[in-house]
């Protein structure tokens, strides 16, 4: 009998913000501030690495979450107040992760967010409980950040 093939996932997220996309962007690739807005489940966050040309650039690494769940994500892709895709640096808790955070103008003033990621199971049948463990906590942290986002905007 052979070896079972690792099934891929996927999970998306959509959010609508009051806020203008460049304030999203700005609170979701900077490491040092998740630590504010994601609580509580991000209690700890900061940068290991700067990236290429910017600290939130290619290359960066942050280092996100709670003890003893702390991830280490490398951004792949920056495009400013527009996109930020991301992997995990290693391969727990998921296998082959990416994902990708875009942030789209919309006619009211503010922002489509749409964080989508996929994954490897890393165990044979784990798939789809990891799918849902990922749609609940970016859709909590998705939720933080344009409540963050659109806080930050009504102070400016």
């Amino acid at each position: 009998m052979g070896k079972r093939q690792a099934r891929t996932f996927e999970f998306e997220v959509n959010r609508v913000s009051s806020a203008p996309p460049g304030t999203l962007f700005r609170l979701e690739t900077d490491a040092d501030a998740w630590s504010r807005w994601a609580r509580p489940l991000v209690m700890h966050s900061r940068w290991e690495r700067e990236g290429e040309g910017e600290q939130a650039g290619p290359g960066a690494i942050r280092r996100v979450g709670t003890w003893p769940v702390l991830l280490r994500e490398r951004t792949m892709t920056l495009e400013p107040d527009r996109l930020h895709a991301y992997t995990f640096v290693t391969s727990r808790p998921l296998k082959d992760y990416q994902a990708e955070v875009r942030f789209s103008p919309n006619s009211d003033g503010g922002t489509d967010l749409c964080w989508r990621g996929s994954f490897r199971e890393t165990l044979p049948g784990s798939g789809a409980a990891a799918r849902m463990v990922m749609r609940a906590v970016i859709g909590f942290v998705s939720a933080r950040l344009v409540r963050a986002a659109e806080r930050s905007s009504t102070a400016t």
